[in-house]
């Protein structure tokens, strides 16, 4: 005969302390904290997880049993195997968050007593938390306020001791609640002292990258990043802004060809400081916010002069940082449009680096870069002949070339098809240059930008990425080319939306068309750059500012005043709220013997309502559990006794009753 000790799926017995209203909003709000969540974690995470929340739901509904412990143990077993082999760990952003998501679900299914419920609501709050690890827009910051009063309501519905609150008055006062903890969150967000870099630290590898310029260049990597609107990065002058010939944002330089690719290649190790360099005219002074992008380069417009803290520059004139930027970054930034770049002091290395080729393919265009070095002109007339050429011959600027293939893909572009984006402009116009014996790479980045009307700001998109040439000229240095300026200036002048047609598969956004929805569009971007400039930004310099505009010089001495004002007022707070609220000791011994009985049916499942007499809940209990009739009914029969006979009663029998009565839940009886 089989034990039943051996079946692991049985009920547990309890009767649950939740009604069904109550568990039903219970699960309902796991859903919703969990939500976002289900969209960045593996699909068999979510599916997973979805399973036990749709379980729990039909069990409610249905009033199936919940399961027994080895069930539940081999349940939360699998669940943390499976994480460590899909993860190979179980800490860290990704896997914590999938483990937390699966025992969090798998808690629901020994949800029984009051402590449990206050376990899951308090890891809810904590899960809040966890959605900051992977974004931090405005959205995702009202949907967690909502999560929260969702949760706190939850609170106030578990500890109410006559079943489920109605929906209305549970979500005003949970509503109070959050009020009334507001002026403390604003005080808090101000004054506490606030320590460099992002409060949320920094994310795992593609957490919060989004599209942007590679680390390698080829015909259509630039054409493919163009079709996306998303925004790269936002620009506020202090100073008037440049012109638009001049709004070229800086990124990676490549030098090294392979026949298929541009890439970096060796020149910082050839270099590893920054270049000579020499700035004239008037700076550009200005703040960018960068939207993370994956990669260890910062924007900047074409020259920076100031590097910021964590920053160097390196032998391309190109800011970098030590690692990749996962988190949106504000940083103050000084730049020289006029200026000159190894002109006096060039590096040998580094020009030879510059002109070399593979040793075969393109003949066609090495061909005509070698007549125009034996017409027996200087390099800048090299250089101009090449311009008037894309200027002259019927090029075309677009999205969407034919496609030259790999092989000699530089004399197709050049001599056949004629059309391209401008990659395929910057790249050939490099290659021609090489071929010519002159120094030349390519620069990618960004040209351009868009001023939202609506404020002083300046949108730098995806649609506005760019690639052009620098060729070094005696006693100039380094000198920006453009080849697509020749071939399309309104590309420089209006923006590529000005230099592309309407068939062009170009983005909402990057069109500008002003109407209706592109208005609202900027709005909310103004909205979103007022949250990401104040509020995500809120660090060390911008608290400084904020003091002292408010008259608090000394911030060192004022944040420690503040703060241990404010703890103090909070510790006092906090004791004269638990000093109310502590627990009366009741002066009837009768009445503290009966709340003891009713604490250790409740421990075992069977809770008391409100409403509920002596005599009633004794024979609910009975009824539930034959087998403490006897005790139950002696106990009962003396407290009613104690409590409503006009005789006097000794309590001592009542009270060593009580301290007898030892139930055991219906699983382990």
């Amino acid at each position: 005969m089989r034990s039943a000790a051996f079946r692991p799926w049985r009920s547990t017995g309890r009767t649950m302390f939740l009604d069904q209203t109550q568990r039903l909003r219970l699960i309902g709000i796991l859903l919703i904290v969990l939500l976002p969540h289900f969209l960045r974690v593996p699909v068999w995470v979510s599916l997973f997880a979805g399973a036990i929340l749709l379980w729990q739901t039909i069990g409610t509904l249905r009033a199936w049993p919940q399961p027994g412990k080895y069930f539940r143990a081999a349940l939360a077993m699998m669940a943390f195997a499976a994480v460590y082999l899909a993860f190979g760990r179980v800490d860290g952003q990704h896997a914590g968050v999938a483990l937390l998501m699966l025992m969090m679900t798998l808690k629901l299914a020994e949800t029984n007593a009051h402590r449990d419920v206050m376990m899951l609501l308090a890891l809810s709050y904590f899960v809040l938390i966890t959605h900051f690890l992977f974004s931090q827009e405005i959205v995702m910051a009202l949907f967690l306020i909502l999560a929260c009063w969702l949760i706190t309501a939850a609170f106030l519905d578990a500890n109410h001791p006559s079943g489920a609150l109605p929906a209305r008055v549970m979500g005003r006062r949970a509503g109070l609640l959050m009020l009334h903890g507001l002026p403390v969150a604003i005080l808090l967000f101000v004054l506490f002292p606030r320590i460099p870099g992002p409060i949320w630290g920094a994310p795992s590898a593609g957490a919060n990258a989004r599209t942007g310029l590679s680390d390698t260049m080829a015909p259509g990597m630039i054409s493919n990043l163009a079709q996306s609107d998303e925004v790269a990065f936002r620009v506020r002058f202090d100073t008037p802004p440049p012109g638009p010939q001049q709004l070229y944002w800086r990124g990676p330089v490549f030098w090294q060809f392979n026949g298929r690719s541009w890439s970096e290649g060796w020149a910082n190790r050839i270099q590893p400081g920054p270049p000579e360099r020499r700035y004239s005219g008037e700076p550009a002074r200005y703040s960018v916010t960068y939207e993370p992008h994956g990669q260890d380069w910062l924007l900047a417009l074409d020259l920076a002069e100031s590097i910021p803290d964590g920053a160097y520059m390196d032998a391309a004139g190109s800011l970098r940082v030590r690692k990749p930027q996962y988190e949106r970054e504000l940083l103050k930034l000084v730049s020289y449009p006029q200026h000159n770049v190894e002109a006096q002091q060039p590096n040998r290395s580094l020009l030879d680096y510059a002109r070399r080729l593979p040793a075969d393919g393109n003949n066609r265009s090495r061909d005509l870069a070698g007549d125009w070095r034996r017409a027996g002109i200087d390099d800048a007339a090299i250089v101009d002949r090449a311009l008037t050429m894309f200027r002259q011959q019927p090029f075309r600027y677009t999205l969407q070339p034919r496609t030259t293939g790999v092989q000699n893909r530089i004399d197709r572009f050049l001599f056949d098809t004629r059309e391209g984006f401008c990659e395929h402009y910057a790249e050939a116009f490099t290659f021609l240059m090489r071929a010519a014996g002159i120094p030349a790479r390519v620069v990618t980045g960004y040209q351009g930008g868009e001023f939202n009307d609506l404020s002083d700001y300046m949108i730098v998109r995806a649609s506005d990425a760019h690639a052009w040439s620098e060729v070094w000229l005696p006693r100039r240095g380094w000198v920006r080319i453009d080849p697509t300026s020749a071939v399309s200036p309104e590309r420089i002048e209006r923006g590529v939306s000005g230099a592309l047609g309407a068939d062009e598969p170009l983005p909402y956004l990057a069109r500008r068309s002003g109407d209706l929805l592109y208005r609202l569009q900027m709005r909310w971007d103004l909205v979103n750059a007022r949250w990401n400039g104040w509020f995500l930004s809120y660090g060390p310099e911008l608290q400084r500012d904020f003091l002292a505009a408010m008259g608090l010089i000394n911030l060192r001495a004022t944040l420690l005043a503040l703060t241990g004002l404010l703890a103090l007022f909070l510790g006092l707070l906090g004791i004269l709220l638990l000093w109310q609220a502590r627990p009366r000791r009741n002066s009837d011994p009768a009445q503290r013997a009966w709340e003891q009985f009713c604490a250790k049916l409740a421990g075992i499942g069977l809770v008391r309502a409100r409403q509920e007499g002596p005599r009633d809940f004794g024979e609910r209990v009975v009824q539930s559990r034959p087998e403490l009739q006897s005790a139950v009914r002696r106990i009962v029969a003396l407290y009613v006794a104690l409590r409503y006979s006009n005789r006097t009663h000794d309590h001592r029998a009542l009270a060593q009753a009580v301290r007898q009565f030892r139930p055991r839940s219906a699983a382990r009886s």
